[in-house]
């Protein structure tokens, strides 16, 4: 039923589709091969108890073959998924191929190296960056360049048209009887509508601004800047009461040197304004009173009558 000397003199010795011939050495394409060798003890047809480790999606598998399945083709292989640890990977190998020919076991873990080592170079080289190469051809370039022109063409050509239109439609050129594009007449609407929003934001800005600013309250001064104002209030008032008497005296001195003058036929404080003369005691006279005058004037003729 399965016998692997009478399928190797066949498949060696005469034809075999998965046999790629050099001048050196004949080489083998079919996958489950664990070394890629066309010989008798690395065929995996012409060896009904064979194992191979095979790399899908980036993750290892030991697939084994026994001739307890030959029977049933759909269930030939059996495959064990290989951890990423190199370690941990020969371990499971040992443990399945416990006792398996020693050249399976062998080109199994040579296979498992070589194949740990391209995964974890190809895992490096996809971290780093790399420039993309891209064709740019010369004919696809001067198409594209055409087809924008002309576009940009069409554009223009297609605004300047609307404008038309639009200044037609608002100077009432061809009357009330129009057949717009449904399109072009939403958008204009929509234009419309939005400059039309816009205007009534800026009026209720406008008049929120107009409308009368609210009352705030706010803290009152501190006890010490009130101290301070008191102080300097007092101040103020002292000073202004002292040069008030000094004011008081000098206008005591007054009526004295005015009779003395008129004696003498000097010219008086009145006369002397009149010229144009002015001094201390006629600009601290200008500050009092007509009545006071007046008062001190009747008191001097009262006291020559005397």
């Amino acid at each position: 039923m399965q016998h692997d000397e009478i399928i190797w003199q066949v498949i060696g010795h005469q034809h075999c589709s998965f046999r790629a011939k050099t001048v050196t050495q004949n080489f083998c394409r079919n996958e489950y091969n664990v070394t890629g060798l066309c010989n008798r003890s690395s065929c995996p047809l012409a060896n009904s108890r064979y194992a191979t480790i095979k790399e899908i999606d980036g993750l290892l598998y030991l697939y084994m073959k026994s001739i307890e399945r030959a029977h049933s083709p759909k269930d030939l292989w059996e495959r064990v998924k290989l951890p990423r640890n190199y370690a941990k990977a020969l371990e499971i190998v040992d443990k399945h191929l416990e006792f398996w020919p020693k050249f399976l076991v062998h080109k199994n873990k040579q296979r498992l190296t070589k194949m740990t080592q391209y995964l974890i170079r190809m895992r490096k080289l996809a971290l780093k960056v790399k420039p993309k190469i891209m064709t740019m051809p010369a004919k696809q370039v001067q198409r594209e360049a055409r087809r924008e022109a002309k576009a940009e063409v069409a554009a223009v050509l297609d605004r300047s048209i609307e404008k038309e239109l639009l200044q037609r439609l608002q100077s009432g050129t061809y009357g009330d009887i129009y057949n717009f594009p449904m399109k072009e007449y939403e958008k204009v609407l929509d234009m419309e509508s939005m400059t039309a929003d816009d205007e009534e934001e800026e009026e209720e800005e406008e008049e929120e601004e107009e409308e009368e600013p609210e009352v705030e309250y706010v803290e009152g001064y501190e006890m010490e800047d009130e101290e301070d104002e008191m102080e300097e209030f007092a101040n103020g008032m002292k000073d202004r009461l002292t040069e008030s008497s000094e004011s008081d005296s000098e206008d005591e001195e007054i009526p004295t040197r005015r009779v003395q003058a008129r004696k003498a036929g000097l010219p008086t404080k009145r006369d002397a304004d009149a010229a144009g003369v002015k001094s201390d005691v006629a600009s601290r006279r200008k500050r009092r009173g007509h009545v006071e005058i007046e008062y001190e004037e009747e008191q001097e003729k009262e006291s020559s009558r005397a």
